[in-house]
């Protein structure tokens, strides 16, 4: 059976750019089928077109699939999972500048309501933990975004192996991320 590796962009976010084109290539060097998915109306993200565009990409869940999520990315991912039938399992998940809730920072010309359809009900981590179990949490100790307890959530409530790195921002393009090697070896990591 063939590995497929699934990228998911964060909140106004594209699939050409950032790390997320660097580790595509990287990984399909790697023998993995690669997709890195182009999320509907990324600057006004809804959950429901979100979701609906990962289950079209996905068709099949199982032990093969790997997932890579930037920032909003990482809980369209959670929230993929929460939907999967009993049964269904995936390889693992490798969540970059992640968050499961809305008590996060944004920039001053954003609104936090474009992505409240993420967030109307709370995760349903053991849910989650049905159809996953490996997870790796990859946080920076200056995102200006996502605080650091975020990686201590996905430890306890996932098991996740966290990783925290040094001066990474929030992992955008913007902030001159253009290769994320971490990401490349923990996908690696969880795909043996």
């Amino acid at each position: 059976m063939v590995k497929r590796a699934f990228i998911i962009h964060g909140w106004g976010g594209s699939p050409k750019h950032g790390w997320e084109p660097w580790l595509k290539n990287e990984l399909e060097k790697r023998g993995l089928e690669v997709y890195a998915l182009s999320m509907p109306d990324s600057e006004h993200p809804k959950m429901s077109a979100w979701l609906e565009e990962l289950r079209n990409s996905v068709v099949t869940p199982d032990k093969e699939c790997y997932f890579v999520g930037h920032s909003l990315g990482c809980i369209t991912i959670l929230r993929y999972l929460e939907t999967l039938e009993e049964g269904q399992e995936i390889g693992g998940v490798v969540l970059v500048a992640g968050f499961s809730d809305i008590n996060i920072t944004i920039g001053e010309d954003e609104d936090i309501n474009e992505i409240g359809t993420f967030f109307e009900t709370d995760v349903d981590f053991e849910k989650v933990k049905n159809h996953c179990k490996k997870f790796v949490g990859i946080h920076s100790d200056d995102d200006p975004y996502v605080p650091l307890r975020y990686a201590d959530i996905f430890k306890e409530k996932l098991g996740a192996e966290i990783i925290v790195q040094n001066n990474m921002k929030h992992f955008s393009g913007e902030d001159g991320i253009n290769q994320l090697p971490i990401a490349l070896e923990s996908v690696l990591k969880l795909s043996k």
